[in-house]
């Protein structure tokens, strides 16, 4: 043995001894009443004496084989008590596994004896070589009984306590495998086993630990064994597995094949490389080892935890270059049952279930691949999941298309309800495993279905919110423009009635055409707002002289009634379209709210920092209520024939760019809208400033 092997396998061992005395001095400590808890410290001790004699003496010494024949006695007596005293007890008869276990420790005497008669022979005795093979045996007898029982007592515990063992023989499971590997391999070639020799000391050093997690209640009931790192450890095991055969393989070859041995070896080699390359990346063998592994090692066939996280990850996947929607439900719920394509139909207005969209299916579908209204109504009702090759051998109550059952590829299918109403169905094509479908696989794919219809459900509602804004949008944008055509309305009825009385002066020609011109200008302005590209928000604010915009709106309306401007305002940051839009709407309610014979002011100023324009009249006026409850409500109108829109606008467009409309009304004394907007900075204000007329 090198110095590397020999340094690793005395402190190996040295660290075991130290973990599993650490470990039954623990339990001593404890001092339970129970047998089972002394009986471990006892086996833990025993195990750390065995290792510590290996340590210093090595495993040639007399007593390091008598040593092993102890710790296994040990740990078999605790099994016994445990199956005795424990749980497992309760199924029926003990005599006949007690009649194992009595079988198992005559073994062990039977190998403690023979090491002890073989040490005392010399080596050129025949009987001595003799001697070791038969020990060797019945080591490999010993192993092979104790993992038989470590199996019994596993199985025959109850399932809802197995977490409370499972660890402890899980443990005494690899060290008497390990056991078996290395005699097995002495057996044959007895130069080949220094190197296992020297590592099973850290492998009873990693069981010390495996051991005091299963003994702690409350960690072990937490404990669950990961389903990708039991795949990934079994894979590993494998492997080594088909090194040791490969290895016993060429010692046997060299046994058998005499000069031969090494052409067949190297044949061997290249047959089993060859064979591993071409069936390992196979995806149907991955699927049928993952089916197995979860059949035998695991109570059920889907990871629920794991499968809900994957299912949410890949639905809610954020980005742009995210799949769509219905893209990403075919995909989540055809990885829960590893199938390789998935197909999404979704009810159209008819009620029949049509083609939506797919992952990965390149199986084609024929024209008219459609499930009838009533089909879906059916498939609604019931709301069984349908297993399409046994649906070929049973009744489910209602008959599907002959393309669904013959033509196309399909395995399951999958309905999605929402909340009692069909949303849409998916289509599985088959796994890499072609299996059928059970219980579990039904439970996991209904809660799947459901989950998958409710994200559906929500993305047709947030697209149906989303055009309902749409058509909501227009109607607003809609009901401010029948209002300003109404204004419009107003001012071309009082031009043909002037036109009756002044047709034949050229300067009311002149103005008339100049109106019209201004008239036509603002009903295109109305249809360009109507237009769906235009959001119907204001452009970006810039310096506005409102005196001018105050002084513009005044002559607009100099026919229905003599508006006086007067003050002074800086430049303001605001839309001037917006701005004079709000400004015709309150003045034209202050000119309809007062007499033909009472004035309209508009006046300039600044105010708390803002620039102003307030409209004053001395019309009617408006009660405090009215003006907190109904003025800016849409539709709501104190005049006869209103509409109820213009304050209501005034106020939105305010708001858009950046300002406010404040009121003040007093019922017979009149009405003071002030439209307060943002000053422009301070060198766009010291050029220019608006004046009054």
């Amino acid at each position: 043995m090198s110095v590397l092997l020999q340094f690793i396998g005395d402190w190996g061992h040295a660290l075991a001894a130290v973990l599993f005395a650490a470990l039954g001095i623990f339990i001593l400590r404890r001092r339970a009443e129970a047998a089972e808890p002394r009986l471990l410290a006892c086996a833990l001790l025993l195990t750390s004496c065995w290792a510590l004699y290996v340590s210093f003496g090595g495993v040639a010494k007399p007593l390091s084989g008598i040593g092993e024949s102890i710790r296994n006695a040990a740990w078999l007596l605790l099994m016994f008590a445990m199956f005795r005293r424990g749980p497992a007890a309760r199924g029926g008869s003990t005599v006949a596994v007690g009649s194992v276990y009595a079988a198992v420790a005559g073994i062990v005497l039977i190998q403690t004896t023979t090491d002890l008669a073989w040490r005392q022979l010399s080596p050129d005795n025949e009987l001595h070589d003799m001697l070791i093979a038969v020990s060797l045996v019945l080591r490999m007898m010993t192993a092979i009984g104790c993992l038989l029982l470590v199996h019994h007592l596993y199985t025959a515990w109850p399932s809802r306590d197995r977490t409370r063992v499972a660890l402890l023989l899980g443990a005494l499971a690899a060290m008497w495998t390990y056991d078996l590997n290395l005699y097995v391999i002495r057996y044959f070639a007895m130069s080949r086993v220094n190197e296992l020799y020297a590592l099973r000391g850290l492998l009873m050093a990693l069981l010390a630990p495996v051991i005091a997690v299963g003994l702690r209640k409350e960690m072990a009931g937490r404990l669950q064994l990961s389903r990708t790192i039991t795949f990934q450890s079994l894979s590993v095991v494998a492997v080594a597995l088909y090194v040791v055969v490969l290895t016993a393989a060429a010692v046997l070859i060299e046994l058998i094949a005499g000069p031969y041995a090494r052409l067949v070896e190297i044949g061997a080699v290249f047959f089993t490389a060859v064979t591993a390359l071409v069936l390992l990346p196979s995806p149907r063998l991955r699927a049928l080892w993952k089916v197995q592994v979860a059949k035998h090692f695991f109570q059920h066939r889907y990871d629920y935890r794991t499968e809900w996280m994957r299912f949410g990850e890949t639905i809610g996947r954020p980005g742009e270059n995210a799949p769509p929607l219905g893209e990403r439900v075919a995909k989540a719920v055809a990885d829960i049952t590893d199938s390789s394509a998935a197909l999404l139909l979704l009810r159209d207005e008819s009620g029949s279930l049509c083609f939506e969209t797919h992952w990965n299916w390149s199986h084609g579908l024929p024209d008219g691949a459609v499930l009838s209204p009533q089909q879906a109504a059916a498939l609604e009702q019931s709301g069984w999941i349908i297993d399409i090759g046994r649906r070929k051998n049973m009744d489910i109550g209602f008959d599907l298309p002959p393309w669904l059952m013959e033509g196309a590829r399909v395995w399951a299918l999958v309905p999605l309800i929402h909340y009692g109403r069909l949303i849409g169905a998916i289509m599985l094509a088959p796994p890499p495993i072609d299996r059928r479908l059970d219980w579990e696989d039904f439970d996991m794919l209904r809660a799947a279905g459901r989950q998958a219809a409710t994200h559906i459900s929500e993305a047709q509602g947030q697209q149906a919110l989303d055009d309902a804004q749409r058509f909501e949008e227009f109607n607003r944008r809609f009901a401010f423009i029948i209002h300003d055509v109404k204004n419009l309305v107003s001012q071309l009825s009082l031009l043909a009635r002037n036109a009756e009385r002044h047709a034949d002066n050229p300067d009311f020609r002149a103005d008339m055409v100049l109106t019209l011109k201004e008239s036509v200008g603002k009903m295109n302005d109305m249809l360009a707002r109507l237009s769906q590209h235009n959001k119907g928000r204001p452009e970006e604010p810039r310096p506005v002289a409102l005196g001018r915009v105050a002084e513009q709106v005044a002559r607009s309306r100099a026919r229905q009634r003599a508006v006086h401007v007067s003050g002074e305002v800086p430049l303001a940051l605001a839309d001037p379209a917006r701005v004079e839009q709000i400004l015709v709407h309150l003045l034209q309610n202050a000119i309809d709210a007062s007499e033909a014979d009472r004035p309209v002011e508009i006046r300039l100023g600044i105010e708390a920092s803002q620039a102003s324009v307030a409209i004053i009249d001395q019309g009617c006026g408006m009660t405090a209520e009215f003006v907190r409850r109904e003025l800016f409500k849409p539709f709501s109108s104190s005049k006869a024939g209103g509409f109820g829109i213009g304050a209501f606008e005034a106020r939105t467009l305010a708001e858009a760019m950046g300002g406010r409309i404040d009121v003040e009304s007093k019922p017979g004394v009149g009405s003071r809208f002030t439209l307060r907007l943002p000053l422009a900075p301070q060198p766009a204000r010291d050029d220019v400033q608006g004046k009054a007329a």
